[in-house]
């Protein structure tokens, strides 16, 4: 990912290509199982809870315990469509009031008040999931925008758990996927509070 000092603060990092990006999910095979069965979530999925995306491999790492911690025991790698993924982004409010973002506190709360999508910015993990001074993104997905997500945006589900204990006692930084800056248009990455 290049110097620490040269990564800017905000500053999603992913695998992508030119139609889709990769996200992450941890979910009990109750979920994961028939999701892969599915290459979509189905029951007992609910879709009337919030669900997070996650761009950062190593994010995904820190909060599952390499895919360890019960209810997360299955790590899933979804590739959806970047057009859908922008339009999650475009259509986001930053889960916490930042006055470089927004206007007023009344504009970030009218905005949260009609806002199917979150975003926050939280510390980016290194190969020992320590904190680092940047931050990854993190998505969550409410309402219209998890229709989205299961009905149209999802190109392909894959269950990558033996890939992610293979890494849990020696991790080998050449093994990491090679996860490259996203390269956001100007308009969603002022929505998102992202560095420019």
């Amino acid at each position: 990912m290049g110097g620490r000092s040269k990564v800017p603060a905000r500053q999603i990092r992913s695998i992508h290509d030119e139609a889709t990006v990769t996200v992450y999910q941890a979910y009990s095979a109750s979920i994961a199982l028939p999701a892969l069965d599915a290459q979509t979530f189905v029951a007992p999925f609910k879709t009337d809870r919030m669900t997070w995306i996650k761009p950062s491999f190593l994010w995904m790492m820190y909060r599952c315990g390499w895919g360890t911690k019960p209810g997360q025991d299955h790590v899933l790698a979804i590739k959806i469509t970047r057009s859908g993924f922008e339009e999650a982004l475009a259509s986001a409010c930053l889960s916490h009031y930042d006055p470089e973002v927004y206007t007023s506190l009344e504009e970030w709360r009218a905005r949260k008040a009609t806002s199917p999508v979150r975003v926050q910015w939280d510390p980016e993990r290194d190969v020992d999931l320590n904190p680092l001074p940047w931050r990854s993104l993190q998505v969550g997905l409410s309402g219209p925008a998890v229709h989205n997500y299961l009905h149209h945006w999802i190109v392909s589900i894959d269950d990558i758990t033996p890939y992610a204990h293979s890494l849990r006692h020696a991790t080998d930084p050449s093994r990491l996927p090679n996860e490259q800056p996203y390269p956001l248009p100007c308009p969603v990455a002022r929505v998102i509070g992202a560095t420019q």
